[in-house]
Protein backbone atom coordinates (compact mmCIF):
# COMPACT_ATOMS: atom_id res chain seq x y z
CA UNK A 1 0.00 0.00 0.00
CA UNK A 2 1.06 3.60 -1.02
CA UNK A 3 2.63 5.22 2.09
CA UNK A 4 0.83 9.10 2.18
CA UNK A 5 2.87 11.79 3.76
CA UNK A 6 0.92 15.08 4.52
CA UNK A 7 2.98 18.35 4.65
CA UNK A 8 2.68 20.98 6.57
CA UNK A 9 4.69 23.77 5.03
CA UNK A 10 5.21 27.10 7.05
CA UNK A 11 5.89 30.58 6.61
CA UNK A 12 5.94 33.18 9.81
CA UNK A 13 4.51 30.55 12.06
CA UNK A 14 1.58 29.27 9.77
CA UNK A 15 0.40 26.83 7.93
CA UNK A 16 0.23 27.87 4.20
CA UNK A 17 0.37 26.71 0.77
CA UNK A 18 2.44 28.16 -2.14
CA UNK A 19 1.45 27.32 -6.02
CA UNK A 20 4.41 26.52 -8.23
CA UNK A 21 6.71 27.57 -5.77
CA UNK A 22 5.76 31.18 -5.98
CA UNK A 23 6.09 33.08 -2.67
CA UNK A 24 3.77 35.94 -3.71
CA UNK A 25 1.08 33.24 -4.33
CA UNK A 26 0.70 32.22 -0.81
CA UNK A 27 -2.60 30.82 0.91
CA UNK A 28 -2.90 30.81 4.75
CA UNK A 29 -4.46 27.35 6.07
CA UNK A 30 -3.90 27.74 9.80
CA UNK A 31 -2.04 29.60 12.23
CA UNK A 32 -1.84 26.73 14.29
CA UNK A 33 0.18 24.38 12.38
CA UNK A 34 0.58 22.30 15.70
CA UNK A 35 -3.31 21.50 15.77
CA UNK A 36 -3.08 20.41 11.88
CA UNK A 37 -0.82 18.11 12.72
CA UNK A 38 -3.09 16.72 15.60
CA UNK A 39 -5.69 16.24 13.54
CA UNK A 40 -3.01 14.11 10.81
CA UNK A 41 -2.44 12.20 13.97
CA UNK A 42 -5.84 11.42 14.80
CA UNK A 43 -6.97 10.72 11.17
CA UNK A 44 -4.62 7.24 11.85
CA UNK A 45 -1.65 9.42 9.63
CA UNK A 46 2.03 8.15 11.49
CA UNK A 47 4.31 10.41 9.43
CA UNK A 48 4.78 14.38 8.68
CA UNK A 49 7.00 16.32 6.11
CA UNK A 50 7.75 19.81 7.56
CA UNK A 51 8.79 22.46 5.32
CA UNK A 52 10.22 25.65 6.30
CA UNK A 53 9.60 27.92 3.60
CA UNK A 54 11.06 30.87 5.56
CA UNK A 55 14.10 28.80 5.94
CA UNK A 56 14.56 27.42 2.19
CA UNK A 57 14.63 31.40 1.30
CA UNK A 58 16.85 32.70 4.52
CA UNK A 59 18.88 30.15 3.58
CA UNK A 60 19.04 29.02 7.45
CA UNK A 61 16.50 27.11 9.97
CA UNK A 62 13.62 29.83 10.87
CA UNK A 63 10.84 27.76 12.12
CA UNK A 64 12.64 25.50 14.41
CA UNK A 65 9.96 26.19 17.51
CA UNK A 66 7.04 25.30 15.42
CA UNK A 67 8.89 21.55 14.42
CA UNK A 68 9.53 21.50 18.27
CA UNK A 69 6.35 21.89 19.58
CA UNK A 70 4.60 18.99 16.65
CA UNK A 71 7.19 16.75 17.72
CA UNK A 72 6.33 17.35 21.63
CA UNK A 73 2.27 17.03 20.94
CA UNK A 74 2.30 13.98 18.64
CA UNK A 75 3.54 10.94 18.25
CA UNK A 76 3.68 11.37 14.37
CA UNK A 77 7.42 10.71 12.78
CA UNK A 78 8.65 13.94 11.42
CA UNK A 79 10.84 14.77 8.90
CA UNK A 80 11.92 18.61 8.18
CA UNK A 81 13.19 20.24 5.42
CA UNK A 82 13.85 23.88 4.69
CA UNK A 83 17.30 25.69 5.40
CA UNK A 84 19.51 23.36 6.33
CA UNK A 85 22.14 24.38 5.39
CA UNK A 86 25.47 23.66 8.15
CA UNK A 87 25.95 21.16 10.77
CA UNK A 88 24.67 23.40 13.27
CA UNK A 89 21.15 23.38 11.24
CA UNK A 90 21.24 19.57 11.23
CA UNK A 91 21.79 19.33 14.89
CA UNK A 92 19.27 21.39 15.63
CA UNK A 93 16.77 20.10 13.39
CA UNK A 94 17.12 16.60 15.27
CA UNK A 95 17.27 17.81 18.56
CA UNK A 96 14.08 19.42 18.06
CA UNK A 97 12.44 16.37 17.43
CA UNK A 98 12.65 15.47 13.71
CA UNK A 99 13.23 11.66 12.75
CA UNK A 100 14.51 12.46 9.42
CA UNK A 101 15.86 15.75 7.71
CA UNK A 102 14.68 16.18 3.91
CA UNK A 103 18.04 17.70 1.98
CA UNK A 104 17.78 19.56 -1.31
CA UNK A 105 19.42 22.90 -1.80
CA UNK A 106 22.69 21.49 0.54
CA UNK A 107 22.89 18.37 -1.35
CA UNK A 108 23.15 20.16 -4.96
CA UNK A 109 25.49 23.00 -3.90
CA UNK A 110 27.58 21.50 -1.36
CA UNK A 111 27.31 17.73 -2.18
CA UNK A 112 30.88 17.05 -0.36
CA UNK A 113 29.22 18.41 2.66
CA UNK A 114 26.31 16.46 2.82
CA UNK A 115 28.96 13.25 2.34
CA UNK A 116 29.96 13.92 5.28
CA UNK A 117 26.67 14.23 7.03
CA UNK A 118 25.87 10.52 5.41
CA UNK A 119 29.12 9.12 6.58
CA UNK A 120 28.42 10.55 10.39
CA UNK A 121 24.40 10.83 10.93
CA UNK A 122 23.80 6.98 8.51
CA UNK A 123 22.02 7.55 5.43
CA UNK A 124 18.61 6.41 6.74
CA UNK A 125 18.41 9.83 8.35
CA UNK A 126 18.42 11.25 5.32
CA UNK A 127 15.45 12.13 2.78
CA UNK A 128 16.83 13.84 -0.98
CA UNK A 129 14.59 16.47 -1.63
CA UNK A 130 14.88 16.22 -5.73
CA UNK A 131 12.63 19.59 -6.64
CA UNK A 132 12.84 19.94 -10.50
CA UNK A 133 11.70 21.83 -13.39
CA UNK A 134 12.36 21.05 -16.73
CA UNK A 135 14.52 18.46 -15.88
CA UNK A 136 16.64 20.06 -13.35
CA UNK A 137 16.98 20.79 -9.79
CA UNK A 138 16.13 23.75 -8.44
CA UNK A 139 17.26 25.48 -4.84
CA UNK A 140 16.61 28.09 -2.27
CA UNK A 141 12.66 27.53 -2.21
CA UNK A 142 13.11 26.88 -6.02
CA UNK A 143 14.21 29.92 -6.39
CA UNK A 144 17.09 29.21 -8.35
CA UNK A 145 18.30 26.97 -10.93
CA UNK A 146 21.12 24.62 -10.21
CA UNK A 147 22.21 23.62 -13.21
CA UNK A 148 22.09 20.12 -12.00
CA UNK A 149 20.10 17.27 -14.13
CA UNK A 150 17.63 15.54 -11.81
CA UNK A 151 18.60 12.12 -13.05
CA UNK A 152 22.72 13.04 -12.15
CA UNK A 153 21.30 14.63 -8.46
CA UNK A 154 19.56 11.33 -7.61
CA UNK A 155 22.40 8.60 -8.95
CA UNK A 156 25.33 10.35 -7.09
CA UNK A 157 23.34 10.21 -3.20
CA UNK A 158 21.90 6.86 -3.85
CA UNK A 159 25.34 5.53 -4.44
CA UNK A 160 25.86 6.23 -1.28
CA UNK A 161 23.47 5.58 0.45
CA UNK A 162 20.28 7.71 0.62
CA UNK A 163 17.39 5.22 -0.11
CA UNK A 164 14.65 8.18 0.30
CA UNK A 165 14.09 10.36 -2.68
CA UNK A 166 11.25 13.01 -2.53
CA UNK A 167 10.55 14.30 -5.87
CA UNK A 168 8.59 17.72 -6.25
CA UNK A 169 8.10 18.26 -10.03
CA UNK A 170 7.34 22.35 -9.40
CA UNK A 171 5.02 23.24 -12.14
CA UNK A 172 2.47 21.00 -10.43
CA UNK A 173 2.69 21.90 -7.25
CA UNK A 174 -0.42 23.38 -5.40
CA UNK A 175 -2.16 23.28 -8.90
CA UNK A 176 -4.47 20.19 -8.42
CA UNK A 177 -4.23 19.50 -11.73
CA UNK A 178 -2.73 15.84 -10.99
CA UNK A 179 0.35 14.54 -10.35
CA UNK A 180 2.96 13.75 -12.88
CA UNK A 181 3.21 9.52 -13.16
CA UNK A 182 5.09 9.78 -16.30
CA UNK A 183 7.99 10.75 -14.17
CA UNK A 184 8.11 9.21 -11.35
CA UNK A 185 7.77 5.79 -13.19
CA UNK A 186 10.53 6.89 -15.36
CA UNK A 187 12.79 7.22 -11.96
CA UNK A 188 11.44 4.04 -10.48
CA UNK A 189 12.61 1.98 -13.77
CA UNK A 190 15.98 4.41 -13.12
CA UNK A 191 16.03 3.71 -9.95
CA UNK A 192 14.78 0.76 -8.69
CA UNK A 193 16.08 0.25 -4.90
CA UNK A 194 14.65 3.99 -3.92
CA UNK A 195 11.56 4.76 -1.91
CA UNK A 196 10.39 7.29 -4.12
CA UNK A 197 8.21 9.96 -2.62
CA UNK A 198 6.22 11.71 -5.23
CA UNK A 199 5.17 15.41 -4.60
CA UNK A 200 3.05 17.94 -6.68
CA UNK A 201 -0.02 17.74 -8.11
CA UNK A 202 -2.52 15.76 -6.38
CA UNK A 203 -5.65 16.93 -6.04
CA UNK A 204 -8.33 14.31 -5.12
CA UNK A 205 -7.72 10.72 -3.38
CA UNK A 206 -7.71 9.14 -7.56
CA UNK A 207 -4.38 10.60 -8.14
CA UNK A 208 -3.09 9.10 -5.36
CA UNK A 209 -4.62 6.04 -6.18
CA UNK A 210 -3.03 5.92 -9.58
CA UNK A 211 0.15 6.52 -7.81
CA UNK A 212 -0.56 3.36 -6.25
CA UNK A 213 -1.35 1.43 -9.54
CA UNK A 214 1.65 2.75 -11.12
CA UNK A 215 4.46 1.19 -7.93
CA UNK A 216 4.93 4.32 -6.36
CA UNK A 217 5.95 3.77 -2.86
CA UNK A 218 4.70 6.98 -1.59
CA UNK A 219 3.13 10.54 -1.82
CA UNK A 220 3.16 13.49 -0.04
CA UNK A 221 -0.06 15.82 -0.22
CA UNK A 222 -1.49 18.54 1.24
CA UNK A 223 -3.32 21.54 -0.51
CA UNK A 224 -5.93 18.79 -1.87
CA UNK A 225 -6.90 18.06 2.36
CA UNK A 226 -6.52 21.98 2.87
CA UNK A 227 -8.98 22.90 0.20
CA UNK A 228 -11.30 20.14 1.46
CA UNK A 229 -10.73 18.03 -2.39
CA UNK A 230 -9.57 15.02 -0.58
CA UNK A 231 -11.33 12.74 2.14
CA UNK A 232 -8.30 10.52 4.17
CA UNK A 233 -10.72 8.77 5.92
CA UNK A 234 -11.99 7.74 2.87
CA UNK A 235 -8.99 6.99 0.88
CA UNK A 236 -7.32 4.94 3.49
CA UNK A 237 -10.43 2.85 2.67
CA UNK A 238 -9.79 2.96 -1.18
CA UNK A 239 -6.43 2.31 -1.28
CA UNK A 240 -6.66 -1.21 -2.42
CA UNK A 241 -8.33 -0.13 -5.72
CA UNK A 242 -6.26 -0.90 -8.35
CA UNK A 243 -7.83 0.66 -11.38
CA UNK A 244 -9.30 4.15 -9.88
CA UNK A 245 -11.29 6.21 -12.20
CA UNK A 246 -10.63 9.57 -13.20
CA UNK A 247 -11.08 12.40 -10.95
Amino acid sequence: MIEIIPAIDIIGGRCVRLTEGNYDACITYSHDPVDVARRFEQLGLQRLHVVDLDGARARHCVNLSVLEKICSCTRLAVDFGGGIKSEQDLLSVFSSGASMVTIGSVAATQPNLVDAWLSSYGADRFILGADVRDGRIRTHGWLQESGVSLTDFIARFVERGVSRVLCTDISRDGMLSGPNIALYRNLMRQFPGCHLIASGGVGCAQDILKLQAAGIPAVVFGKAFYEGRLDLSALMQQLSVQSPNEC
